[in-house]
């Protein structure tokens, strides 16, 4: 950092000190919480961090709420037929997910089906 800026900075910072500035600020006296930032490179956090301030999440998280918030739909959804619409999208969007992480097929996301289609045989075979 530039020692001109330095000045600058821890002047202001003292102005403010003495105007009372950081008193009864929220948060005040207690422990600040650890960034949840370990496992990300370095060289990324602070791109990271101006998407997280700015609201843009990543298009793989994107997708995951739109898979919650359609299961969620699903488990109140009565009619068959519209459960098959709603099984359909999932599964497309199961899809999509595990083609952008670009994974081995052991760490994919499993497709919905999968469980009925299980049960489904299991009752035939009786």
């Amino acid at each position: 950092m530039l020692i001109g800026f330095n000045k600058i900075v821890e002047e202001r910072i003292r102005i403010a000190q003495q105007n009372g500035d950081f008193e009864n600020l929220s948060g005040a006296g207690k422990p600040l919480k650890p960034a949840d930032d370990c496992f990300v490179p370095e060289e990324l956090r602070l791109a990271y961090k101006i998407l997280k301030n700015a609201d843009c999440v990543p298009p793989e998280i994107e997708i995951k709420k739109e898979i919650f918030q359609i299961e969620e739909l699903l488990d109140r959804t009565e009619g068959s037929v519209e459960k098959y619409k709603l099984l359909k999208k999932i599964n497309f969007l199961v899809m999509k997910l595990n083609i952008a992480r670009n994974t081995a097929v052991k760490f994919e996301m499993p497709q919905r089906y999968e469980e009925k289609l299980v049960n489904r045989l299991d009752k035939n075979t009786v």
